[in-house]
């Protein structure tokens, strides 16, 4: 299995930008589709950015797209969320998720990934 564990969240302003950090270890990381999820207080989590294994396909929630650039590195082990222009709603706790079903594809559903890490905070303050 896979530990993950997320980095770089805080306290902002509208418009300024943030860089998430999972760092992945305990298998191969390139056996995972890796997501990012969030949930912000009194909502249901929600699907923000998908890579799959090889990091040629990338996928985002409306929401995001255009603001957000997920990346990853086989090398380091790691996945990254570039989020660009932010703004009070995506305050959120956000995590990062490994799907180790998935061979070519990105799911988008919470309950199609396998490991999660603990979350950080993001929070927009306008």
């Amino acid at each position: 299995q896979v530990q993950l564990v997320e980095s770089g969240g805080g306290l902002v302003e509208v418009g300024d930008s943030l860089r998430l950090s999972c760092a992945a270890s305990g298998d191969t990381f390139n056996n995972y589709a890796m997501g990012w999820f969030r949930q912000a207080p009194g909502k249901e989590r929600e699907f923000v950015a998908g890579i799959n294994r090889s990091g040629y396909s990338v996928t985002y929630a409306d929401s995001v797209k255009g603001r957000f650039t997920i990346s990853r590195d086989n090398a380091k082990n790691t996945v990254i969320l570039q989020m660009n222009s932010l703004k009070p709603e995506d305050t959120a706790v956000y995590s990062c998720a490994a799907d180790r079903t998935t061979l070519w594809s990105i799911r988008r559903r919470s309950n199609d990934y396998d490991y999660w890490g603990q979350g950080t905070q993001v929070t927009v303050s306008s």
